[in-house]
């Protein structure tokens, strides 16, 4: 047999069944690396389908959280004001060492001064008590003036059942405490203790009037604001410290300040351009602020010309015929 017959001669069948075991092997790591491949693939894919799915519904919270949670208002807020139900002033605000510490004295006049004649209580056949509403922000040194020159007068009248008195906090100075928005926080502070503690809001109130801060200066912080409502008698202390140090009514107190500066209901066309502005029956009080005597018969008058108004006119007595 020559070689060209060996060459030519069929492979055995061990061999042929070799080659194929070997191939099919290789087919088949072949396939589990491409398996391999594509679920890795994959898995790639779903964590950044994932992180992208987690980030949009992070977001989605945040915005729906932000615009959907309602905005505090204060229970006992009346047009954004707070009525008077005590006029009793606490410990701190009538003490003489307290009020040493603020930073302006009032004017020798005022101290001197005394208050005009009383207002009459209401009866069944006299007219219903003044209202009188006072804006106040708690770094506005007029307010201060006013607070102290009437705080008198205004007790022996809300005690006699003679006036109504409300006060509007609102924060027209924000921006005059070093970046602190001490008048925001203020304002914040004051409708916490009107809330949560209404008889002791007038002393509060007072208190914050009291020993106001200077004008760019940090003013009190959030603690030391809910030191003083403390010590101005309030219930629910462990409430109205946490009311206070997280400005739960910071926002109302802005939304508050917008409304009075676009339009003050019940009055004939006035908004907020300062403060203190008090309205005694709408109608707005533009004297002396350290002068409670000229503020006293500010309200006098007033309170005559909304009697004589709503008085009623008698009945002409027909004259008998001759």
């Amino acid at each position: 047999m020559s070689s060209d017959d060996t060459h030519d001669a069929p492979e055995s069948p061990a061999v042929t069944d070799r080659r194929e075991a070997v191939r099919e092997k290789a087919l088949q790591v072949h396939t589990r690396q491409s398996r391999a491949r594509i679920a890795r693939r994959s898995g790639l894919g779903l964590l950044a389908v994932g992180a992208v799915a987690t980030a949009a519904v992070m977001v989605t919270m945040t915005v729906s959280g932000a615009t959907s949670q309602p905005q505090l208002q204060p229970a006992t807020s009346s047009r954004d004001g707070f009525v008077v139900a005590d006029v009793v002033t606490g410990s701190i605000a009538t003490d003489i060492e307290a009020q040493a510490e603020a930073p302006a004295e009032p004017a020798e006049s005022t101290e001197a001064a005394e208050p005009a004649e009383g207002l009459p209580a209401p009866t069944a056949t006299a007219q219903p008590p003044v209202e009188i509403r006072v804006y106040v922000d708690y770094l506005s040194a007029g307010a201060r003036e006013w607070q102290l020159a009437n705080s008198q007068q205004l007790t022996s009248w809300v005690d006699d059942g003679a006036v109504t008195l409300s006060y509007y906090p609102v924060a027209m100075l924000t921006a005059k405490s070093n970046g602190t928005k001490y008048s925001l926080r203020a304002a914040s502070a004051a409708a916490c203790v009107a809330t949560h503690s209404p008889d002791a809001f007038y002393a509060f109130n007072n208190e914050l009037l009291t020993r106001q801060p200077d004008v760019d200066t940090d003013g009190f912080s959030d603690t030391q604001l809910a030191d003083m409502a403390l010590a101005s008698g309030v219930d629910s202390t462990k409430v109205i410290r946490e009311c206070i140090e997280s400005g739960s009514y910071a926002a109302w107190a802005k939304a508050a300040t917008e409304r009075a500066v676009a339009g003050i209901p019940d009055t004939d066309g006035l908004s907020l351009t300062g403060t203190p502005m008090v309205l005694v029956n709408g109608k707005q009080y533009i004297g002396d602020l350290a002068d409670p005597a000229e503020f006293s018969q500010f309200v006098l008058t007033t309170a005559s010309d909304a009697y004589y108004r709503s008085a009623p006119t008698p009945t002409p007595t027909p004259t008998p015929a001759s």
